[in-house]
């Protein structure tokens, strides 16, 4: 069995831990390996290695701290199918899904490359009498970042790598449940050149989050999770002073239109509600066709669809999805595909009890659909977070506007139609973070941001992009006029300069 350890300066002892959690296969269910639960005492020694090393890496020229990104991107590209392979076997996601993870935090680290650009300030020349005014963007200092099981890859780098490409320090503490990517991908960042003490990773359950939350010398605090635990993040970390941006749940919805074209909505649907065993906060685990003819169509051609997805093990390629990732969560996915049923929703095809041969103990679920499924309904309200889809129906366009609009998460939400003019009404009207067109699952590319509204997301600023420049950074505004005697002299009587471009020398900027 595998020990797993945490990534900071000078050692962690951390096989030495009063405590350590369990990593799992979800495919055999057995134990893989064990990971120390860490301390306040641990969290004051990487807290006090960042402090020594972020001084100097922020006055790093932009270019150099761009430089160690470009590296760092080479360096997991060379390593992907290990990376892969080794988040599968913690998360149970296949192999295709767990390189599209980490694909993904790869292109906010894209955008990282260009940091020297994007961390321009603002400049008024004479904006009063020989006055000139200039904005800076200045590094917090340390920030720390608590990430999901569901994204062991793609958040951690949404994180670490805006905060340190713009100067700050950066503690992770990833899941607990498969913590070993994210300690290797900071590996790679040493390797890439990165000054120790820039990025380190701590393991921990709720006491080391709160840890956290009540350090002073950590200045701001990313969190992605649920929402009663972002709830309970923000709340926390704002009354320590800190600057907070706490990602929750999310129940997205689907809506189709009358015209959309239903063999790719069918197509769309069985990837955004069952990929990666709907473990995805963008899932898309409720669609809303609009009028009883699309619904029955859409039903009948949801099925044969449903009944073709094959569920594998996480190194099975030919699978669309694996087991979700604990046997608790096992459980809590099949509960509330119980409560569906209790609530009266039309169980149209039933996940649970299902077993793969030879992973008889793994933490497999089958794919499930809900028909006539009402808004009273607790299952309709809540996150399942597994390979559940719940079709409610509605009578018309004004309906399928409000139904999202009126939930109590509002990460992100498709609509599928031919029509533009509907696309753009809805586009305009519903209360929801993100809105794909055509999209199932409208993440934004990582030049814009992430972020939904409601119960989705506590705080007022998002994910990557120029919205994670201005959370991992502080604006610093110089107001400046020079008296004018202070002209450099145009003779060479004192053996200075005998012109003013002489006194000039161009620095190496490399």
């Amino acid at each position: 069995m595998r020990d797993i350890d945490h990534l900071i300066v000078g050692g962690s002892g951390g096989g030495g831990a009063a405590r350590h959690g369990d990593v799992f296969d979800p495919n055999s269910g057995q134990v893989q390996a064990r990971v120390p639960l860490g301390d306040r005492a641990l969290l004051d020694r990487a807290v006090a290695a960042a402090q020594a090393a972020q001084p100097g890496w922020a006055a790093t020229n932009p270019q150099r701290r761009a430089r160690v990104m470009f590296r760092f991107k080479e360096l997991v590209e060379q390593n992907m199918d290990a990376l892969a392979r080794l988040l599968s076997s913690e998360h149970g996601k296949v192999v295709a899904d767990a390189k599209g993870d980490i694909q993904r935090g790869l292109e906010v680290i894209e955008f990282c490359c260009g940091i020297p650009h994007v961390t321009k300030g603002e400049y008024t020349h004479g904006a009063g009498p020989g006055i000139d005014v200039y904005s800076m963007r200045v590094p917090l200092g340390i920030g720390a970042g608590i990430t999901p099981f569901n994204f062991p890859a793609m958040i951690p780098l949404w994180m670490s790598g805006v905060a340190i490409a713009t100067g700050n320090a950066f503690i992770m503490k990833p899941s607990e449940r498969d913590p070993s990517v994210p300690v290797r991908l900071a590996e790679l960042f040493l390797e890439a050149g990165l000054p120790e003490g820039i990025l380190q990773v701590v393991h921990g359950d709720k006491e080391m989050v709160d840890a956290i939350l009540d350090h002073p010398a950590i200045s701001a605090v990313s969190f992605v999770g649920s929402s009663d635990i972002a709830h309970y993040v923000y709340r926390r970390g704002v009354e320590a002073g800190k600057r907070v941006q706490a990602m929750g749940g999310a129940k997205n919805h689907g809506i189709v239109m009358p015209d959309a074209d239903m063999d790719q909505v069918v197509k769309d649907l069985t990837g955004a509600a069952f990929g990666s065993a709907g473990e995805r906060c963008m899932a898309l685990p409720v669609v809303v066709p609009v009028g009883d003819r699309t619904a029955d169509a859409l039903r009948e051609a949801l099925l044969p669809a449903i009944e073709a997805l094959r569920v594998g093990v996480s190194t099975d390629d030919e699978a669309h999805y694996g087991p979700v990732v604990t046997a608790q969560h096992k459980k809590r996915v099949e509960d509330w595909i119980q409560t569906g049923v209790d609530e009266g929703a039309e169980l149209v095809v039933d996940g649970r009890g299902f077993t793969l041969q030879g992973h008889e103990n793994g933490f497999f679920v089958g794919p499930t659909l809900f028909d006539r499924v009402t808004t009273d309904m607790s299952a309709y309200k809540e996150e399942i977070f597994g390979p559940v889809l719940q079709i409610v129906r509605a009578p018309d366009f004004e309906t399928a506007v409000r139904l999202p609009s009126e939930h109590q998460y509002g990460n992100g939400v498709g609509i599928f139609t031919r029509n533009g003019h509907a696309a753009r009404e809805f586009a305009a009207r519903v209360n929801v973070g993100m809105v794909g067109i055509n999209v199932p699952i409208p993440v934004p590319v990582a030049y814009h941001s992430f972020g939904g509204w409601k119960r989705s997301a506590f705080g007022d600023i998002n994910q990557h992009g120029m919205e994670g420049v201005r959370f991992w950074t502080k604006t610093k505004t110089v107001t400046q006029r020079w008296p004018d005697g202070s002209v450099l002299p145009t003779g060479s009587e004192d053996g200075g300069p005998s012109r003013i471009n002489d006194a000039f020398v161009i620095p190496t900027m490399g």
